[in-house]
């Protein structure tokens, strides 16, 4: 299993946090109305940032007995789970520690280009080899949808589909926009700095380490992949049973809210000492200004409800987490060129 995953940072965020999302979520409504109301079809459907967003060609009978065989529960009391974003980095680690259990598993991803579709693409070769087959399709696409359920009675729905990042949403709201809010998923605040890093410090290439006003510390809630799979499957294993559907409800559904992530910021320039020591390499860092767009000083998760009924406690520190990403990162990276070599 590929350690790209490491540092998930997530979590509550400061107080001082709600002014910058005030304005972030004005801007997302603002971008809906204007997609849905003052946009012609033909520029909506032309638009290059939806081009990933389309749903590839799917049905017939050979593909329902890959989505049925894939689904198969093998354990006993095992559950049936459909995961989006399964190509994703917390989507492929969550897919196969399901799969290792005996749960049947059934993924569901667009491959759109939000980061390197190479990435997810050999994610996909991973989770195939285990047994998990992964469709290629939109969460937004409500007949691809109803099908996968017409062929397999899911018993859970791991739903991870997500663009993350403050930044890029400014950059391309209408793709993040369609990903994020019609595709009704949580905002995960994901950078993935620790993989760019490693990147330009072994290219030679300067790294941006922002600071806050007065030359202030800029941290973050980092997490290792295992630690955040831990807390998706005990939020899996504790839900209640459906209370009904068709509009036919027995009851009111279980609502539960949970942060998964560490519970102490760390400094971003304490992250890139590590990946120094690790690489042997000494970064080029470019310290500018945190950009008032969005992006917050601290974050910081609050996981004591996941602690009290989860059970879930992050084990894995900054240090150890980030030894075994570079082990991943120079074993991948080293592996792919040598296939473009031999081409």
């Amino acid at each position: 299993m590929d350690k790209s995953a490491y540092p998930y940072h997530g979590g509550r965020l400061r107080w001082h946090s709600s002014l910058a999302k005030l304005t972030f979520w004005s801007f997302v409504f603002i971008g809906i109305i204007f997609i849905f109301f003052y946009r012609s079809p033909s520029r909506f459907h032309s638009d290059p940032s939806r081009r990933s967003l389309r749903t590839s060609s799917w049905g017939g009978p050979a593909w329902e007995k890959k989505v049925q065989t894939s689904a198969r529960i093998r354990s006993r009391n095992g559950f049936s789970v459909l995961v989006t974003g399964a190509a994703g980095f917390v989507g492929t680690h969550v897919s196969a520690a399901l799969k290792r259990r005996g749960d049947g598993v059934l993924g569901l991803d667009n491959f759109n280009d939000y980061y390197d579709p190479t990435l997810k693409r050999a994610r996909q070769e991973l989770l195939e080899r285990s047994g998990v087959f992964i469709v290629e399709g939109d969460i937004n696409d409500a007949a691809l949808l109803k099908k996968l359920f017409q062929v397999v009675p899911f018993t859970h729905v791991m739903h991870l589909a997500a663009q993350a990042g403050v930044r890029y949403a400014m950059q391309n709201p209408s793709s993040y926009v369609h990903s994020n809010v019609a595709g009704f998923v949580s905002l995960l605040e994901v950078y993935m700095a620790y993989f760019f890093f490693t990147k330009d410090i072994l290219n030679g290439k300067s790294i941006p380490i922002f600071e806050g006003e007065n030359h202030g510390t800029v941290a973050r809630d980092f997490t290792y992949i295992d630690d955040i799979v831990k807390g998706c499957l005990g939020a899996l294993d504790t839900a209640q049973k459906s209370t009904g559907s068709g509009g036919k409800k027995k009851g009111p559904a279980q609502l539960r809210v949970f942060n998964l992530g560490n519970t102490s910021p760390v400094p971003v320039t304490n992250l890139v000492t590590i990946l120094e020591r690790i690489l042997k390499v000494k970064a080029k860092r470019n310290v500018m200004k945190l950009p008032r767009n969005g992006d917050v000083q601290f974050t910081h998760a609050n996981i004591s409800l996941a602690h009290r009924e989860l059970g879930y406690k992050p084990t894995t520190d900054l240090q150890a987490g980030l030894k075994k990403f570079v082990r991943w990162y120079l074993n991948y990276y080293s592996a792919a060129g040598k296939k473009a070599d031999a081409r």
